[in-house]
């Protein structure tokens, strides 16, 4: 390249960065690099560490070590000076040198830091290499280390330090703690395990090629890191389909989950709802959004109705829609889909047998659901659990603790000593809101009443620990549907354990899943269904107030305690009474709650602490039992923390 040639790539970058200056602008957007010296000031550091000479991606490279000379360049590194100006002539030699034989070798000199690279030397060699697309620049590097604070963002990137020893990889950063974990799994390596250099190159090419169809589907234009992208995408397809796909199919599977991306770019991705979904107003409201007259329902079971009273007891739900539906609905159902690739069968059969709606009843099965509605979007999928980030299909669950609540008054008003037993099951989402939620009602009726906190998925035997320390109320399981039985044999619900070692049932929270079920098909019928779309992914969280959760008494009950716990049902029902509206203390003496305000769906629901007249805690994952981890997996209270499994290999 002559001179004159040099000069006219100048030009032609000058007015780039006049244009990119004026959109920046134009957005509200700082249009100039960043500085690194006025960011370090507000996050104090711990050490530095000298990398070394590195090829660093050009697009991590953010801004300056100091404030120098910005002026001359936009956020991109574009020039801004006039084309007779000295930094003009300096930048048409390093043109011509680059495109010489020998091309522009001297390293920059650049600080990192939080994974992004700012210049010390070198910025003008940064504006011509990006001006020609390169994809990467050598550098040597100085890393500087944050101070650990324990925020999300720093913790994700210490996780950062120990993906990039193994895989000496720069162009991924995650800002969520366990999302390299997340990563990992997916493409088959565990955590510290080292990368070949042909599984770096491999990488680097598939994420090349998955960013580029990202990005040509107008991907920037949402709030999300095409690796955050990357992680969604590979809930449905394996790794190695990014090998196999073909552009134009790499770009149909990703617009067929654009939704799962536009969910994940909201800053909260979830919408949980709490009422059941109301067709428009008006009658040509209700003739515009009316629904289809029939509906054939499918259900997917984990196990069958004789092995599982889970399972019975939505198959009596799906009995129940039947009955109350009549000829508007036809049900089948599949069960023992208890692996993924059973699931996967199942849900396939369903379809392919023309379900229109499909239910699966159990957590584990959400990530084969998911495959699912991408690949069916015609199809209606619901999951039964909750907080599942996924706008493809919904999910259900009920509120127990509006349940747990009255049980827990019963308890109080019941225990002789004060203290109550009480075996919650999974630490997951709405867990702690029932303990803590029956922990209150307890203290409705005895102010003294110390909840004594154990769970099932932990080894140990709860009831025999109780007896020992005289114990003698205890709450167990709910009940799973509203079959007596389950409350007489006292394996669910409260009970009282009486000196000669009767057992004596009290009272237990029931799930209704044929009014739940009702309720979502009467809604996809009146047209509500479609009303009822959100950007996010829609939760049905619902609770007395919807009539899928109720609490059976038994007849055994001191009338006096029956007639409060009716009144407490009563007041529940009609959205009078809210457990949690009153003067909350944790365990650790926070307040909560003064008493002056409701909390908010979202407090209730991700709850992670414990009142202070409970005793226990919330059990960690490596502490519970290998049987109880899927479910956890799934809808753990701190599942993303949880060290992601790593994936069968392809």
């Amino acid at each position: 390249m002559n001179r004159v040639e040099a000069i006219d790539e100048y030009h032609r970058a000058l007015k780039a960065g006049q244009r990119e200056y004026k959109e920046l602008l134009a957005a509200g957007k700082h249009p100039y690099p960043q500085v690194l010296d006025e960011l370090l000031p507000e996050s104090p550091t711990e050490a530095t560490q000298h990398v070394g000479l590195v090829e660093i991606p050009v697009e991590r490279i953010v801004g300056t070590k100091s404030a120098g000379r910005i002026s001359a360049f936009t956020a991109g590194f574009l020039p801004l000076l006039d084309a007779d100006s000295e930094f003009a002539n300096k930048w048409v030699a390093l043109c011509m040198a680059n495109l010489s034989d020998e091309g522009i070798r001297d390293p920059i000199v650049c600080f990192e830091y939080l994974g992004n690279f700012y210049v010390q030397e070198g910025n003008k060699r940064v504006s011509v290499l990006r001006h020609f697309g390169a994809a990467r620049i050598s550098a040597n590097v100085t890393r500087i280390l944050p101070k650990q604070d324990g925020s999300p963002r720093i913790r994700a990137y210490y996780e950062f330090l120990d993906f990039y020893k193994v895989s000496g990889i720069y162009t991924v950063q995650f800002h969520r703690p366990g999302d390299y974990g997340k990563l990992l799994s997916a493409i088959g390596k565990e955590p510290g395990e080292s990368w070949t250099d042909r599984e770096k190159r491999t990488f680097t090419a598939y994420f090349q090629y998955f960013r580029d169809a990202f990005d040509a589907l107008n991907g920037k234009l949402l709030d999300l890191k095409p690796e955050e992208a990357l992680l969604i995408w590979l809930r449905v397809y394996p790794y190695a389909q990014l090998g196999a796909f073909t552009r134009e199919e790499l770009k149909k599977s990703l617009q067929g989950m654009w939704e799962e991306f536009t969910a994940a770019a909201q800053p909260e991705p979830v919408k949980v709802a709490t009422d059941t979904p109301k067709a428009k107003g008006g009658i040509l409201g209700r003739i515009i959004t009316a629904g289809p007259e029939h509906l054939k329902v499918a259900f997917i079971h984990q196990l069958d109705s004789e092995r599982s009273g889970w399972a019975k007891s939505h198959d009596e739900g799906r009995q129940y829609l039947e009955q109350v539906m009549g000829d508007a609905v036809t049900t089948v159902s599949y069960f023992n889909a208890d692996t993924p690739e059973q699931v996967r069968d199942a849900l396939e059969q369903a379809v392919a047998e023309g379900a229109q709606v499909v239910f699966t009843t159990t957590p584990q099965q959400s990530r084969a659901t998911l495959k699912a509605a991408v690949k069916h979007p015609k199809v209606r999928f619901l999951n039964c659990a909750v907080d599942m980030p996924y706008p493809s299909f919904r999910s259900y669950y009920c509120r127990m603790y509006e349940g747990k609540f009255i049980t827990g008054a019963i308890a109080g008003a019941i225990a002789a000593n004060d203290h109550i037993g009480y075996i919650a099951s999974y630490p997951i989402f709405g867990e702690p809101a029932s303990i803590n939620a029956f922990a209150l009602g307890a203290q409705l009726t005895n102010p003294r009443a110390k909840i004594d906190l154990r769970w099932s998925c932990q080894p140990g035997s709860p009831v025999a620990d109780f007896v020992k320390k005289g114990i003698r109320v205890i709450s167990n399981r709910e009940v799973p549907s509203q079959e007596q039985t389950y409350l007489d044999f006292c394996n669910y619900g409260t009970y009282q354990i009486g000196d000669d070692g009767v057992l004596t049932p009290l009272g237990s929270p029931c799930w209704i899943w044929g009014k739940l079920y009702e309720n979502v098909i009467r809604s996809i019928i009146s047209g509500a269904w479609e009303s009822d779309k959100d950007a996010r992914a829609v939760n049905y969280w619902w609770g007395m107030n919807n009539g899928v959760v109720d609490v059976k008494l038994s007849d055994k009950l001191p009338e006096g305690v029956r007639i409060l716990a009716e009144m407490l049902l009563e007041q529940l029902r009609s959205g009078k009474l809210n457990p949690f509206t009153r003067k909350i203390t944790a365990q650790d003496g926070t307040v909560i709650n003064d008493g002056s305000r409701e909390l908010t769906v979202d407090e209730i629901l991700r709850m992670n602490w414990l009142c202070d007249n409970v005793e226990g805690s919330i059990p960690k994952f490596d502490e519970i039992l290998p049987i109880s981890r899927a479910m956890v997996r799934e809808l753990g209270i701190y599942r993303d923390e949880i060290p992601a499994e790593k994936e069968a290999p392809v």
